[in-house]
Order: C-alpha cells, then structure tokens, then sequence
C-alpha cells in the first residue's frame, strides 16, 4: 500500500484534536508527550548543567544537551513514523492521532476560556486562579483587566507556538517535524530563560526556538488579520496597521506578532510592562486602544480566534484538495 500524503495526516490530525483533545484519562494514566519530553529536559539540565562552571563551559553543555534531545525524540519520531508509514490508511491514521497529542487547538481555547468563565461567575479571584495555569505572572498582582489581558495575550501568542507552528512543522516535514518542533519548544519553556541557572546553559534552546518559531509568528498574525476582516475592514485595517508598527517593538522576535494582530482587531491594548516572579519586564506595549479589558474581551478574542482556525483549516483543505488533483 502506498503511503498517505502528509496534507492528508495533518488534515485528520487536526480534525482528530479538535474534536477530542487529549483525553484526561489517558493524560492521568500515562502522562503526555510533552511530559515525557520534559522529563528527558530535566534529566539533561540536573545531569548537565554545572553551576560551578564557568559560562562559556555551561553554554557548550546547553548545546550539547540540545543536540541529546534532538537526536532522541527524532530518532524515536522518524522510527515511529517509519514503521506506520508503510501500512497505507492505517498507518497514516495512526500518525495522524499521534501527532494530533502535539497540536493545542482545543485545550487552548478552553484553557482560556476558563479564565473569561471565572471571571463572570467567581469574580476577580477566580480568575486570577484561572489564569495563573496558563500565564507566569504574579496573578495576585493583577486586577479584573490585567487577568483579561493575560488571558488574551496568552491566547494570541499560544496560538502561534501551541497550534500553527506545530500544523507547519508537521505539513513541511511530517511526525518528526512536529515532535522536533516540540521538544525545541519545550526546551525554551524549561530552561530558556535568562536567570543564573540558564542564561548559558539554555542559550541554544531560546535561540532555536526563536528560529523555529519565526514562521508561524507571521502566518498567524495573517490568519488573525484575515479573521478580523470578517467584522469588516476596519478591524482589519487597525490589526495590520498595529502589527505593521508594533510587531518588532515586542522583547520577543515573535510574541509582538499575534499579540499586536490581537490587539489591533480587538482595539485593545495589550504587553507593556508585566511582573514575573519578583521581576518586572518593561515590553513594549502592543496595540492602540484600551487598556481596561474585561471577560467580555476574552469572548471577543476567542471568537477571533476559532474564525481564524477555520481559515487555516481551509488553507489546509485546499492544499490537500490540490495535492490530490495533480
């Protein structure tokens, strides 16, 4: 039997995810791919990563660490892929659920409408407890209208990283692309931060995160702009307008992206500075509008975003559709 095309395993994995998720039962009795993929992480960082090392020695090993954990999980994803891949429709079935466990469409959106769910039943300390599982801010910091903007710019920037760069990576260069993608992503979340512990040791895996992300920060951006375009031009206009100007203002190469599109179709105003732990991040803020968001809002935003699912669905529909025809 001939193998699937890969349009077609991402078209069913994102049909898959969409309409099931990651069952919670099989996260509780056998955890999740990122977790697994977490676990090698901290296995590199506590064996690898010297605090009486100098720098440029802990930087050599964050690279060396990397390339571990590459090797790893794309070798595991390239025999995986190997072995089904050969077994026609079944096979291709089976890699498409598999690789569906890496997509966030679904889990996204109720993770953050949770927090708008929150808000308008339990009030501010609901919310703040809402959004402290997605965000990693201070929550008792935050009023109703900083939970809001959490809860959005969570939306916007998660889109990118959680959904339409792992539907790239999957569509360019199948299970593996897309377990490479995740465990690079993974990686940064961990240990790419800029503290004594990982400055140098996670210098590799920020970078390449960077990378890797840089282009599904602009294809969502797009997406999101087109999706604005369906409440009329204005909103659309406002949304390129802010990315146009606000995008590379943003301390991340690839956040400033979805974040000022959000902020734009929403005619809102989100980032600027925000506290992490005991550390305050002077970002640029993204956006020309308001800043007093409310959970209303974060309705406005998830309905932005589900409309601009529905195009990138349709972009994959028709490349699958075209595939077939030639």
């Amino acid at each position: 039997m001939s193998p699937v095309s890969p349009l077609a395993v991402l078209a069913l994995a994102l049909v898959v995810e969409a309409a099931a998720g990651y069952p919670q039962g099989m996260f509780r009795l056998i955890g999740h791919p990122v977790t697994w993929i977490g676990r090698l992480i901290g296995a590199l960082d506590r064996g690898m990563n010297r605090e009486d090392r100098p720098a440029p020695a802990r930087r050599r090993a964050g690279v060396a660490a990397l390339v571990i954990l590459l090797a790893v999980t794309g070798g595991a994803a390239l025999l995986v892929e190997g072995l089904l891949a050969p077994l026609g429709l079944v096979g291709g079935i089976a890699i498409a659920v598999l690789a569906s466990t890496l997509l966030a469409q679904r889990s996204l959106h109720d993770h953050v409408a949770a927090v708008a769910t929150a808000l308008e039943t339990g009030g501010l300390e609901a919310g703040r407890r809402a959004v402290s599982m997605i965000v990693g801010r201070d929550p008792d910091r935050l009023d109703e209208a900083g939970v809001s903007r959490a809860a959005i710019e969570s939306l916007a920037e998660n889109f990118s990283d959680g959904v339409t760069a792992p539907v790239f990576w999957l569509g360019l260069l199948g299970l593996p692309g897309i377990v490479l993608y995740k465990a690079i992503n993974t990686a940064d979340s961990m240990i790419g931060h800029r503290n004594p512990r990982h400055e140098a040791f996670g210098w590799a895996a920020a970078r390449l995160d960077d990378l890797v992300n840089l282009p599904a920060s602009r294809l969502t951006a797009g997406l999101m702009v087109a999706a604005a375009a369906l409440d009329g031009l204005e909103p659309a206009r406002r949304a390129l307008r802010c990315v146009r100007r606000d995008a590379r203002r943003h301390r991340s190469p690839n956040a400033g992206w979805p974040e000022a599109a959000m902020a734009g179709a929403l005619g809102l105003r989100l980032a600027g500075p925000r506290v992490y732990g005991t550390v305050l991040v002077a970002d640029a803020f993204m956006g020309e509008g308001r800043t007093e968001a409310h959970a209303g809002d974060i309705r406005a935003a998830l309905r932005l975003y589900r409309r601009a699912l529905a195009i990138g669905w349709g972009l994959v529909g028709a490349l699958v559709l075209l595939a077939l025809s030639l």
